[in-house]
């Protein structure tokens, strides 16, 4: 990522957009180890980001509507709460596409589309999910937070 920002000054991903984290297909699917990954970076957050993250996984519970917009995503900032944490789809979006999905940048499609960007190496994300599938079932983000009543 940083090679590629490096060689397109003007790259849509950064810090401040927010898009894709606003336009979920699903709410965000984790493996037991991304988890854990994840967790931790919860457990370092002040109390007041994590009831946000807490709220907004409980407004998405039985959701219906989409897009999902990602429950840890700062909503004034645009920026992720836990980026060094995130899940690995977060970390790939918009470098490998689910296209059979609509999982994908359309602004970097646009930019594409124009002629731009001709020298990036986009991947395929069922390489990404053949490795994760070795980690075992995932969940939605949902599921592996606790109810709130037996929350500390």
């Amino acid at each position: 990522m940083q090679d590629i920002r490096g060689e397109h000054p003007d790259w849509p991903c950064g810090k401040g957009c927010g898009n894709c984290c606003r336009a979920l297909a699903e709410v965000p699917q984790l493996t037991a180890a991304e988890w854990d990954l994840l967790r931790a970076g919860l457990a370092v957050l002040a109390p007041q980001p994590r009831r946000e993250i807490r709220r907004n996984l409980a407004a998405l519970v039985g959701q219906r509507s989409r897009p999902v917009v990602c429950p840890l995503l700062d909503r004034t900032s645009n920026a992720c709460l836990v980026y060094a944490q995130r899940p690995v789809a977060c970390r790939t979006y918009g470098f490998y596409l689910q296209r059979h999905l609509g999982l994908y940048c359309h602004d970097l499609e646009a930019r594409v589309a124009g002629g731009a960007l001709a020298d990036v190496v986009w991947g395929n994300h069922a390489a990404i999910d053949r490795q994760l599938a070795d980690l075992g079932e995932p969940r939605a983000l949902t599921e592996w937070f606790e109810p709130p009543s037996s929350a500390p």
